[in-house]
């Protein structure tokens, strides 16, 4: 696979099994230590700090190589932020949807304020377009960051805001989702190497609700579309 050739100069293992390893560690509920017994049941000897290390160099090419395909979403966006434990500290992951589910963006920062609420609605707008709509919780925050962005701007222009915590049920959803792989992950010793992880499990979470829209993914299986990106 010409992306995993690209992470590695030497390989010393053949790619797909390298592959297969990123897959199900950012898939599935399973430790680097599990994914060690697992490979080795298969004849394949494999230590947990260089199946750490296969995730950590791919992910991002990864998510460079997801973004170039990924399907357009829509302008009315349900955002929240959810904790994240970092080395023993939580931190927090801001968190985007469209009314049809479909992740938009994600942020991980190390506060929950204003600063990291900007931060995280420029990025999102940068690389998906204007939004029309955002529901959010009522955290002075969040409102704060949407009048910045809102300042100057004609009524027309302007991003309408809804405060309603009942409407944000389709987003706290979501969060689970993400939550439910890294609760029994104890890799997340660094805060890039956890942006690094959380945007692999963030891949995978959007293959799986369709959002990989390339030219030969019809038909596939989230698993099939995942190698053809690695492709």
């Amino acid at each position: 696979m010409p992306l995993i050739r690209k992470a590695f100069k030497r390989l010393h293992y053949p790619v797909d099994i390298i592959a297969q390893c990123v897959r199900w560690y950012l898939a599935y509920s399973l430790s680097l230590r599990n994914l060690e017994e697992m490979m080795a049941e298969r004849g394949i000897t494999v230590d947990h700090s260089t199946l750490h290390r296969w995730v950590i160099r791919i992910a991002p090419y990864l998510d460079k190589a997801f973004r170039r395909h990924k399907r357009s979403v829509g302008r009315r966006w349900r955002m929240d932020e959810t904790y994240i434990k970092v080395r023993g500290q939580w931190k927090y992951l801001y968190r985007a949807v469209d009314t049809g589910g479909q992740t938009i963006d994600f942020l991980l920062t190390a506060g929950r304020d204003t600063a990291a609420a900007l931060h995280f609605f420029r990025k999102a707008i940068r690389r998906h377009g204007e939004l029309k709509v955002v529901t959010i919780d009522k955290s002075g925050a969040n409102t704060a960051a949407l009048t910045t962005l809102n300042a100057g701007k004609s009524a027309d222009e302007s991003i309408r805001v809804r405060k309603s915590k009942y409407l944000n049920n389709l987003v706290e959803q979501d969060h689970r989702n993400i939550k439910r792989r890294i609760k029994l992950m104890t890799g997340l010793k660094s805060f890039r190497r956890a942006q690094t992880i959380l945007a692999g499990i963030e891949l995978i979470h959007m293959i799986r609700k369709g959002q990989y829209q390339h030219p030969q993914g019809d038909g596939l299986s989230p698993a099939e579309q995942f190698y053809l990106l690695a492709a």
